[in-house]
């Protein structure tokens, strides 16, 4: 590999992008029947901050439209894993729970992809994930920040 940093630049955002659309498919494919990536993506952050959030918190925080996290919300509601209610103060205003049913969902996701992802990690070493995390995080925040 050449050392001029656009070559750099291009190659390591093809192996991100390819290793993400590979992953992507992979856990897919893991997840128990029926549960989308989205869809998990969603009830796993619920249940990781315990705490409501509006649909607009939401779409902001997985970058997608309000749209597309509705429609994610509408499957997730009628499915039994979120409770969504409206805001009190504000009837414009909706706020996202995960339901106890949402909950145990979310497990046997993270159970079914658990022995996946840890196989990544244990095959590559632990060692090299842990050295490549903080270079990730840096990446993801800088983008996050809107400043690549």
């Amino acid at each position: 590999m050449a050392d001029r940093p656009e070559d750099i630049a291009n190659a390591l955002f093809s192996e991100l992008f390819m290793a993400d659309q590979l992953a992507r498919t992979h856990v897919s494919k893991a997840l128990p029947r029926g549960m989308e990536l989205s869809h998990f993506g969603v009830l796993n952050h619920l249940a990781r901050i315990n705490d409501e959030r509006t649909p607009a918190q939401l779409a902001k925080t997985f970058h997608v439209t309000r749209g597309a996290m509705t429609n994610t919300l509408a499957k997730l509601e009628w499915a039994g894993h979120i409770h969504i209610r409206p805001d009190w103060d504000d009837a414009r205003r909706k706020f996202v729970t995960i339901s106890p049913a949402g909950r145990a969902a979310r497990d046997a996701a993270l159970q079914s992809i658990t022995p996946l992802l840890s196989e990544v990690v244990r095959d590559l070493g632990p060692e090299r994930v842990r050295a490549v995390l903080p270079v990730l995080r840096e990446m993801r925040l800088r983008f996050e920040r809107g400043t690549p």
